[in-house]
C-alpha cells in the first residue's frame, strides 16, 4: 500500500538528516508509512530498533502501515535551537499515533497547517518529502511528515 504522495521539506533544506541504519532504511526510503513487526511475536513497533520491546527477540519485517494518524501530543517551537532553524520558527513537532496501530507513535512536522491551528486529535495523512543523502551515497531519503487529513 505504498503512499505516493510527496511535499516539500518542513524544516531547511540544510537540516540534519538521520544516519541510515539496517534497523530504519525500510522507514526512511521506503516512502511508504514502513513500521516493524517481530516475526516470533508479532509486536508491531517505531522507531525500529535491534530487539523486540515485547519478547526481545532481533528476528523483525518491515510492513506497510496504513498512513493515517491521530495527533496526540505538539509542541509549537517558538526559539530556534540551533541558527539554521530561526527562519523556520515558529514550527511544529506532532507526535501521531497511527490509525491502524495506536500503540505507535511517529514524531513529525504538519506541513500544511499554521502552527496555531494543530490540534490534538486532529487527524492527519502521510506525506514525503525526497531529500537527497548528505552523505554522498546518493541514496533518497522519503521524509515522513504529515498533512491535515481531508
Amino acid at each position: 500500500m505504498p503512499t505516493s504522495e510527496t511535499s516539500s521539506r518542513y524544516l531547511p533544506e540544510e537540516w540534519i538528516l538521520p544516519a541510515i541504519t539496517d534497523e530504519n532504511r525500510a522507514f526512511f526510503t521506503s516512502g511508504d508509512v514502513k513500521v516493524q513487526r517481530c516475526a516470533p511475536c508479532g509486536w508491531v513497533q517505531h522507531p525500529p530498533e535491534e530487539v523486540c520491546r515485547m519478547c526481545h527477540s532481533m528476528e523483525f519485517e518491515y510492513i506497510s502501515a496504513q498512513p493515517m494518524g491521530t495527533v496526540e501530543s505538539f509542541s509549537i517551537v517558538h526559539y530556534a535551537v540551533h541558527p539554521m532553524l530561526k527562519a523556520a520558527t515558529p514550527y511544529n513537532v506532532a507526535v501521531v499515533a497511527l490509525d491502524e496501530y495506536p500503540d505507535v507513535k511517529i514524531v513529525g512536522n504538519i506541513v500544511d497547517v499554521a502552527p496555531a491551528d494543530v490540534s490534538v486529535g486532529m487527524k492527519v495523512t502521510a506525506t514525503f518529502a525526497p531529500v537527497e543523502a548528505h552523505d554522498g551515497s546518493g541514496e533518497t531519503l522519503r521524509l515522513l511528515q504529515w498533512r491535515a487529513a481531508q
